[in-house]
């Protein structure tokens, strides 16, 4: 003991850079083999010497921490699966928005997963002809579906109901007039508005009547020998209440013809059954706007009608047959993957008895309000738990609505969790939600985190993913 009586602590050994195991080491450790047959030598090394780049800058700022090998190898494991994980995984969508167009729109039902899988893995007769062993038509595969369900002469499809309309006033209206009502100039999510739309189609926008009010005296003053098409576009996603006036579609048919132009009547979202049938508001149905007298009708596919991305044109043969002739149209067209899934979806709709419960969009949207409050009441208590203290979790009566553009004044009782905190919490919390293996999404609203479970469909699986919950 030293003068003074005071003990003397030994030293810790010196922590040195040298200390750090190298990129050959940990590539040679037995930890690192699960990450060379799952990722490849290239990914893993880069991932090994960034782990190591950062436990050497610890070191320099006065860290006294060396990772071995082994755990150089755990952390360059995490990094790769971090980065590797797709952002298009699967998560809840408990906003409240069934087709929300942030969330990918429409569930597609088991026979349209089937057959686009079955037409990933193999060669499928996608322009060939199987009778005669010539090409053929691709369209060919849901033709005679969507003039069944429509009543349509004819019909093609393009990658979305924008391409339609681009496609159509193309074809019909390029260097021409394109008349339209000036409560229909609609814009619609991103920005996106039917005036640009019809610029880039070639066409010459003739706007009639005013926001509120048109008449039909209105188009026929517009009307020149210049005049490519008459355009009526459904306000989808939102509504001109109060002192009205719009021209109804059969009037407005008699116009265009009488003078020998064609009428395109744009449904966007489109619907191919009464929706009324399913507690929902009526809408008017495609089979309804081929009868009305429209030329040319467009709608899209991953709405309302349950399927994948895609536009819809139907109706007069020879004006179909323009649109296939149009060069444009082999940029718009849709690929073997999604073309079985249509055609899958639109199969499904030949028996309207079971459509419900075998369309997802459907049955989602029409899901009736005591089971998704009975659902509520059996999740709160797990919640709760797994939230601890710091939150409160209560069932709540809530309103979904339909998203996409559709029926935008129309809500759907619904239920679910309301989540209350102080302060910052609640988006931290929210925050976290979004961290999990499948993200769960809901909407603060009104001080509280609100989940609305009617597009819960797995409760199994959303109780697994709360499990993996760490509150900051």
């Amino acid at each position: 003991m030293p003068k003074g009586g005071t003990p003397q602590r030994k030293c810790p050994a010196p922590v040195h850079l040298r200390d750090l195991p190298s990129i050959s080491a940990v590539l040679s450790h037995p930890a690192a083999s699960p990450l060379l047959d799952r990722h490849g030598r290239t990914a893993a090394t880069d991932a090994i010497r960034a782990v190591l780049a950062e436990a050497r800058a610890a070191l320099l700022a006065g860290g006294d921490t060396v990772p071995d090998a082994d755990a150089v190898a755990a952390l360059a494991g995490a990094r790769l699966e971090d980065t590797g994980r797709s952002n298009l995984r699967p998560l809840f969508n408990l906003t409240g928005t069934v087709l929300h167009t942030n969330l990918g729109r429409a569930l597609l039902a088991r026979e349209a997963m089937d057959a686009a899988l079955a037409a990933m893995g193999d060669p499928v007769a996608l322009e060939f002809d199987l009778d005669d062993g010539k090409r053929g038509e691709r369209d060919d595969h849901v033709r005679a579906l969507l003039c069944e369900l429509t009543g349509a002469e004819d019909a093609t499809v393009v990658n979305n109901n924008a391409a339609a309309v681009l496609l159509v006033l193309n074809t019909l209206a390029r260097g021409r007039n394109a008349i339209v009502s000036r409560g229909e100039l609609i814009e619609i999510g991103g920005a996106f508005r039917m005036p640009d739309i019809m610029a880039q189609a070639g066409a010459r926008l003739v706007e009639v009547g005013t926001t509120n009010r048109t008449h039909a005296k209105d188009y026929k003053g517009a009307l020149t020998p210049e005049t490519g098409v008459i355009l009526k576009v459904h306000t989808s996603n939102y509504r001109i209440q109060g002192f009205t006036k719009e021209v109804p579609a059969p009037e407005l048919a008699g116009i265009a013809h009488g003078v020998g132009v064609p009428l395109v009547n744009d449904l966007g979202s489109g619907t191919l059954v009464d929706l009324s049938a399913y507690g929902l508001k009526r809408e008017p149905t495609v089979r309804e706007a081929v009868a009305e007298g429209a030329d040319l009708v467009t709608f899209s596919g991953d709405k309302l009608l349950g399927g994948p991305q895609a536009g819809f044109i139907v109706g007069r043969r020879d004006l179909i047959q323009a649109l296939n002739r149009n060069p444009m149209k082999r940029a718009l067209r849709v690929d073997k993957v999604r073309l079985a899934a249509i055609e899958a979806t639109l199969k499904l709709y030949r028996d309207p008895d079971r459509l419900a419960q075998r369309l997802p969009t459907l049955a989602l949207l029409s899901r009736p309000q005591g089971e998704i409050a009975e659902q509520a009441r059996r999740l709160a208590p797990v919640l709760a738990q797994v939230l601890g203290d710091g939150f409160t979790v209560g069932v709540c009566d809530c309103d979904s609505q339909i998203g996409s553009g559709a029926l935008p004044l129309d809500t759907l009782p619904s239920a679910g969790l309301a989540i209350r905190a102080g302060g910052a919490a609640l988006s931290a919390l929210a925050a976290a939600f979004r961290t999990l293996s499948r993200p769960i999404v809901g909407r603060i609203e009104d001080g509280r985190l609100i989940l609305d479970l009617r597009c819960l469909r797995d409760e199994d699986a959303f109780i697994a993913t709360l499990a993996e919950l760490r509150l900051p």
